[in-house]
């Protein structure tokens, strides 16, 4: 009894549960995004172009998730079928200033918005002539704060048609069990309007469990975690310097500490995309004297999303699977498919870093590290399992 008590009182966590999230790459026009996401997935879905609005629709792509837990079990295993994790990218039309209120391509734009699961937002923090800026200079600091300005604006609009909505239920007055929950929902609804006036970001509140039980089903923009890239020239991505990073790093200190700053050059990761062998790309990475920053975004994002990773492994089959964290052995079987999660029976369960350090699965059954668990399990990253479960009934 007492762990099923703890387990209530669980921190649940702001946005949409499940283990199939997804991220958008967002920003104002013309600070890279497109050409991002085309190094990124090596693909041409992106439209880049040199004017505002080049992508209409937002792109998707999935991007393999770098992992070297996975390279190690498929040198191990050598598996016919290797399937690694990836995660699931959307290229968003740009932003720009008043989109809340429709300008440009304002409401399609934040309705993509509200699609994804967490946000990938691009900074220019690059001169270039042939480049035109919608805002018509280079200036982060005003960038970050037109996009906060906007996300938030528009989930005010959203709040207060809820709240609206709200109200009509709770007009009916009555002393039911049912108008006592209408009641505490409006009042948290009010409680979200208010910290969004007061020009906070929801994501940045202290929520009860109760109140984002509330707040999620909203799917407001600034509830979603934002990992924060900074697109550099070449030059200055090399040589790690650019006047406009102290002032950036302030502007997110102050306005949204926590968050993740990755320093970028897209015109850099685009040039790694020419080369057509991993040997070439490493060759001249050294010449210059910089890595890719590609793999560090795609992990922190992982991160930022709470989601984590089990194995099952075998000679026919590597397979790494995402999850969130926190996400318990039935639900985890049920990624793999629904009927496992309804006939779950136990799961047979030892980590890879277990694995890495005994060398072999014998040896981890020697060493009494093979368990066995039920449904209360809570899969830990890195774990490699085995399911049982029963006939599926027809």
């Amino acid at each position: 009894m007492p762990p099923k008590k703890a387990v209530k009182e669980e921190k649940i966590l702001l946005g949409r549960p499940g283990n199939n999230l997804k991220s958008g790459i967002v920003g104002l026009a013309n600070v890279g995004k497109s050409t991002l996401f085309q190094a990124i997935t090596k693909s041409t879905l992106g439209n880049p172009a040199n004017f505002p609005y080049a992508t209409i629709e937002p792109e998707e792509a999935r991007v393999i998730v770098p992992d070297e837990r996975f390279d190690w079990l498929c040198a191990k295993y050598n598996p016919k079928s290797r399937v690694p994790a990836n995660l699931t990218l959307y290229d968003i039309a740009g932003l720009t200033r008043g989109a809340s209120t429709g300008a440009g391509l304002g409401n399609a734009f934040l309705s993509h918005i509200r699609a994804v699961d967490a946000i990938f937002q691009v900074i220019r923090a690059f001169d270039d002539a042939e480049i035109i800026h919608v805002e018509g200079d280079v200036n982060p600091t005003r960038d970050l704060e037109i996009i906060s300005d906007e996300l938030r604006l528009k989930d005010i609009e959203f709040v207060e048609k809820a709240l609206e909505n709200q109200k009509k239920k709770t007009r009916q007055g009555g002393q039911s069990l049912q108008m006592k929950q209408w009641k505490e929902e409006e009042a948290t609804i009010e409680k979200v309007l208010a910290f969004l006036k007061d020009g906070k970001e929801v994501r940045k509140g202290e929520w009860s469990p109760k109140e984002i039980e509330v707040i999620n089903p909203l799917f407001l923009l600034t509830a979603k975690p934002v990992v924060y890239l900074v697109n550099l020239s070449e030059r200055d991505y090399i040589r790690k310097k650019n006047k406009h990073l102290p002032a950036i790093a302030q502007w997110i200190q102050e306005n949204a500490a926590g968050d993740p700053i990755i320093p970028i050059s897209v015109s850099f990761e685009e040039r790694l995309t020419r080369f057509e062998t991993e040997a070439e790309v490493e060759a001249e990475c050294k010449n210059v004297g910089a890595q890719s920053a590609l793999p560090k975004l795609i992990v922190q994002m992982r991160k930022a999303l709470n989601l984590g990773s089990f194995f099952t492994v075998g000679p026919d089959e590597v397979r790494q699977w995402t999850i969130r964290n926190g996400t318990k052995a039935p639900q985890a079987a049920g990624v793999i498919h629904t009927d496992f999660e309804k006939t779950f029976i136990q799961a047979i369960v030892y980590n890879y870093s277990v694995l890495r350090e005994l060398g072999d699965e014998s040896e981890v059954r020697a060493k009494g590290k093979l368990m066995t668990k039920g449904k209360d399990y809570v899969v830990e990253d890195g774990d490699i399992l085995l399911f049982k479960a029963g006939a599926a009934k027809g």
